[in-house]
């Protein structure tokens, strides 16, 4: 984070502000041609004090279907981090549009468990600017410390994708890779997913984008239907991939087909053991149960020699 610019906020941003003026400033480019920004901000969003909402928490838990705990789950921490990385991602010198952004991957690496009660900082970023097939890419990087930028507790790297958009001096989009050749193995659980997904999950992340709301909203944004979020989806499969998360380690999950809405989505988890029985990883994988086609896969592995619970 050397050289960038410290951009201290006061307070959590509110997200439902940050759609509306993102919703703005679409229709005002719309009107007057897009901005000359080519280049990511330099700059790092930080709020000190911030600690979660019990009953928000309760609710995430609740809908997610994860027992109750005072350990915030992974999936969480990045709703408690996600405003942040919106109001980067809203800046007027960020070059992509913030609306109808696509969630490509995510990593999380999770070096303790965070509790509820604590007073933490949180900052964010973006980085990695990179040309996609379909548009252009980059990463909002988000990190959970405690206390007042005391240790580091938590690290998220959201990627998502802009598509149809192409930034002049970014390097050429990715040639189309060869088709994925999944195959479905015999599925473990099976997600029946209502029309409601998008906004059930809204309520208790605050993330209102227009695309998980209904399927006009998200025509008007160029998608074919609404579709679920990525971190609903995420979370959930974690919390299914690794239902104590009280322990630090490492989350990958890379995002193909998307989930439209209503669906009925197919998983296969596999958990792998050492020689002793001890854990150190689980791998998940998730597709349309009925064309087969993958939806989203990942892992999760112990981080470190302290991979064990700190409660």
């Amino acid at each position: 984070m050397s050289g960038r610019e410290a951009v201290l906020l006061g307070e959590m941003p509110s997200l439902s502000k940050l759609y509306l003026n993102a919703a703005a400033v679409a229709a005002r480019s719309r009107v007057l041609g897009s901005g000359s920004v080519k280049t990511l901000p330099e700059a790092v969003h930080e709020v000190r004090g911030v600690r979660a909402d019990a009953e928000k928490l309760t609710a995430f838990q609740h809908l997610l279907g994860l027992p109750a705990r005072d350990w915030m789950p992974a999936g969480f921490v990045h709703v408690l981090g996600f405003p942040l990385a919106v109001s980067v991602m809203s800046r007027e010198d960020f070059p992509l549009p913030l609306l109808g952004m696509i969630h490509l991957r995510n990593r999380v690496e999770q070096f303790r468990p965070v509790h509820y009660t604590r007073d933490l900082t949180l900052r964010s970023w973006a980085d990695n600017v990179q040309g996609h097939r379909v548009g252009t890419q980059a990463d909002l990087v988000v990190e959970v410390r405690d206390g007042t930028g005391g240790e580091l507790l938590w690290r998220g790297v959201s990627t998502y994708l802009a598509r149809g958009v192409f930034l002049p001096g970014v390097d050429k989009p990715a040639p189309r890779r060869e088709p994925d050749d999944f195959s479905p193995p015999d599925p473990t659980a099976l997600w029946r997913l209502g029309p409601g997904t998008g906004r059930d999950y809204a309520a208790v992340s605050g993330d209102f984008n227009p695309i998980h709301l209904s399927t006009l909203t998200a025509r008007a944004l160029g998608m074919r239907g609404m579709l679920a979020h990525g971190m609903y989806l995420a979370s959930r499969a974690l919390g299914e991939a690794l239902p104590n998360d009280e322990r630090s380690f490492t989350w990958d999950v890379d995002f193909g087909a998307p989930v439209f809405l209503p669906s009925t989505v197919a998983l296969h988890f596999a958990d792998a053991e050492d020689a002793s029985g001890s854990w150190v990883r689980s791998d998940y994988a998730a597709w349309n149960a009925r064309t087969g086609r993958k939806h989203f896969s990942g892992s999760v592995l112990p981080l470190g020699p302290g991979s064990g619970s700190t409660e």
